[in-house]
């Protein structure tokens, strides 16, 4: 029997906001980020998902972005944690280069994507080849670190862009192989739901 994974980003924080680099490390959750993390978990009940399990990177804010979306005990695994950026952790967005960064953070202290890549796809293999069949899996991590595993686990081109603060990509997993469904952003679709009752 086949598993369900649920690869989450955590809700927006407070260095989202201040165009901040955030790493390996962390700011908490605004008030807005409470908000997304809350209308993931209506959007989990609609759907009628029923979470079985719930990993998440050892990141504050990914661990409270998960007890507000779920009740599960959970563990917190250092595999999930966003790219490290050594010594541009912290600083402003703009020093930020553009994606793949390649090798260009490890003179810093930082990670290359190799190590990013790697580390992120072992950790969701290890726990999706854990998981009892039939599970449906929770593991909220960061954008880098989800960019990384989908680069690896879904089609090419599935992301173009960077997953939203909340953003849900689903898979199924079954023998090891994962089959890439959807990428999911819940507040756009809180949003399409008002928008529909607004014109009734």
């Amino acid at each position: 029997m086949s598993k369900k994974l649920y690869l989450m980003r955590h809700g927006e924080t407070l260095f989202n906001v201040l165009g901040r680099i955030q790493g390996w490390c962390d700011s908490p959750l605004t008030d807005r980020g409470i908000a997304q993390a809350k209308t993931a978990r209506q959007w989990f009940a609609a759907h009628h998902v029923m979470l079985t399990e719930a990993h998440c990177s050892t990141a504050e804010r990914a661990s409270d972005t998960l007890e507000l979306v779920c009740d599960l005990p959970y563990t917190r695994e250092k595999g999930l944690r966003e790219h490290g950026f050594g010594r541009f952790e912290g600083q402003p967005e703009y020093l930020n280069p553009a994606i793949p960064y390649g090798d260009f953070f490890v003179p810093y202290g930082g990670e290359n994507d190799a190590t990013t890549m790697k580390r992120v796809v072992a950790t969701v293999d290890r726990l999706m080849a854990a998981a009892p069949d039939g599970a449906q899996v929770l593991m909220v991590s960061h954008a880098g670190a989800t960019h990384s595993f989908l680069a690896q686990r879904a089609p090419a081109g599935v992301l173009n862009e960077r997953m939203p603060n909340c953003g849900i990509a689903i898979f199924d997993y079954d023998g090891g192989t994962y089959t890439f469904e959807q990428i999911v952003d819940p507040v756009a679709w809180a949003e399409q739901r008002e928008d529909s009752h607004d014109q009734i």
